[in-house]
């Protein structure tokens, strides 16, 4: 292969979330697994610097790397199939590119030129999807292009990547991921609006060398070949993708579909090895023959979208099948919960996960269910404001504080249990202003230091407001223990209750670390504790 980096750039037409993120996923598990260096990045067109600020309504999560940067949901899909870390290059936003480019013209870079979108937008675009090219660590950069062409916002990017391709002829190819939408009336897949989206694309001087054709029914060699004929593209390179039972089986179908053959192919790269996926159809085989199946609550406050906790259900998939076991989730609106009705709602749950999330809402239903877990020793796993709405019931009813709370909620609390570190209290911006990506952690004890098996650990962050360590000693005298502490400014990381089955509070993001490779150990350790919850429960019947 040559040495120089390969580009594949990856649209989307006809709709939305056809799942251009998982596609490049796959295509860059099969060229791993085929033994190259690959990585993906994701080029957003809103405005935003980044999804920090954005509710998960608007974008579904907000996944955070290890250096901190806080980035669209698909580096989390990334991440998951191809067990790499990604980092703040893998991620931009029209907006950075903007403020990138107004930055400099306020400095005078652009030596008192006019400053327009052809060059000065496009070569910043052009700079950001060749950073991660130039390091010399991949052999393929995937680049993902957000939205769906046509947009007015990804235009800059279309240009961008037109601009690319004239400029590096051999080193860039395009996919374009488009549907075929079936009409139950004519009983037939229909090509026109992927001809119409192809149509689109070559407008604006881009030519795909590959069509992935999302379709709920199977695409016969007759409609292949129409494709092809009309979208100026090879028969081999118009490629099926059948809706799947689960994304990670999609890397198994692209296989089928020759997908990562016919890229090397594209490229004119000459490889005599095959995609060696045996650990992953071994994780295939235990998704799909699992041994037992438990019920797990999930206490949220955006729970309509699940996309806003992509990571923690997809961590759930991974430990659960690494122990052959079927998490099936109950989703849990904590504006729902009560005092007088968290006994029914959460009633016959092996296990209850307190979700994370920011401000008022919700925050004393995920109170009631910490309370329920505690009460009836129902194993409990809270994540960030998980671990914190547990530190403040505990204050609230068993060391009773019963104005415990935290001060990003009340700010005239008696007992601010909850408290925002001194760094952070004179910040006035709320983007990138918090505890974010990998810190140290060192255990010190209970079912962690149990799960990890090591003492020393990192994991990534994403809050502004930590545990108040001057309460410290009263949670211990009552038997609620700091088993994780980061060394560097002793701040409490995670909390155990030891007397209680399975109690653990972390706040930190563990989701955002676990993958079909190396699932995390916390989940798994909780997900065995639910399976033992279940056993005492179904003897006692």
């Amino acid at each position: 292969m040559s040495n120089k980096t390969k580009y594949i750039f990856v649209t989307g037409g006809v709709a939305s979330s056809l799942g251009k993120g998982i596609i490049s996923a796959s295509l860059a598990k099969l060229l791993q697994a085929r033994g190259f260096s690959v990585t993906i990045q994701k080029m957003d067109p809103y405005l935003n610097i980044d999804p920090g600020t954005l509710n998960p309504y608007e974008h579904g999560e907000c996944y955070v790397t290890e250096d901190g940067a806080e980035t669209d949901l698909d580096l989390g899909h990334y991440e998951r199939f191809l067990n790499v870390a990604t980092s703040q290059a893998n991620n931009v936003t029209t907006g950075r590119i903007y403020q990138s480019v107004i930055n400099k013209e306020r400095k005078g870079v652009y030596l008192g030129k006019t400053v327009q979108v052809i060059p000065h937008i496009t070569n910043e675009i052009k700079e950001h999807i060749k950073i991660l090219g130039n390091t010399g660590d991949f052999d393929f950069i995937i680049t993902e292009i957000g939205g769906t062409v046509g947009d007015i916002e990804s235009l800059p990017f279309i240009e961008a990547i037109r601009q690319l391709k004239w400029e590096m002829p051999k080193e860039v190819i395009f996919i374009h991921l488009t549907l075929l939408p079936y009409l139950a009336t004519s009983g037939e897949l229909k090509t026109k609006p992927t001809q119409h989206s192809v149509m689109k694309l070559r407008e604006y001087g881009i030519q795909p060398d590959i069509l992935v054709c999302r379709s709920e029914k199977k695409v016969d060699p007759s409609i292949k070949e129409k494709i092809a004929r009309f979208c100026n593209v090879h028969v081999e390179s118009v490629i099926e993708s059948l809706d799947a039972k689960t994304i990670y089986e999609v890397p198994v179908l692209m296989q089928k579909e020759k997908l990562d053959q016919v890229v090397l192919d594209a490229l004119d790269i000459n490889t005599n090895k095959e995609p060696d996926l045996k650990v992953w159809n071994e994780f295939l085989y235990n998704l799909n023959n699992p041994k037992r199946t438990v019920e797990i609550g999930l206490i949220g406050k955006y729970v309509e979208l699940k996309d806003s906790y992509k990571s923690i259900s997809e961590a759930f998939v991974h430990a659960g099948a690494r122990i052959n076991t079927v998490v099936n989730l109950k989703w849990i609106h904590s504006d729902t919960l009560t005092a007088e009705n968290v006994n029914e709602k959460l009633a016959g749950l092996n296990g209850v996960l307190v979700a994370p999330g920011f401000g008022t809402r919700g925050v004393e239903g995920k109170i009631e269910a910490v309370k329920f877990a505690r009460e009836h020793e129902i194993p409990f796993f809270g994540i960030c404001l998980g671990m914190q709405v547990a530190v403040i019931e505990f204050a609230r009813n068993v060391l009773g504080y019963k104005d415990a709370h935290s001060v990003e909620i009340d700010t005239n609390t008696s007992f601010p249990v909850i408290n925002m570190m001194e760094d952070q209290k004179n910040i006035e911006k709320m983007g990138g202003t918090m505890r974010l990506g990998a810190y140290k952690c060192h255990l010190l004890g209970g079912k962690a230091l149990d799960a990890y098996g090591t003492s020393e650990i990192t994991e990534r962050h994403r809050h502004r407001y930590e545990f108040n360590s001057s309460f410290e000693e009263q949670y211990k005298a009552s038997g609620m223990l700091p088993t994780g502490i980061n060394p560097d400014n002793k701040l409490v990381e995670i909390v155990e209750i030891p007397e209680h089955p399975y109690f653990v509070g972390v706040q930190f993001h563990p989701e955002y670390k676990s993958t079909v490779e190396n699932p995390h150990p916390l989940f798994i350790s909780f997900i065995e504790a639910t399976a033992e919850e279940k056993l005492k429960e179904l003897s006692k019947a």
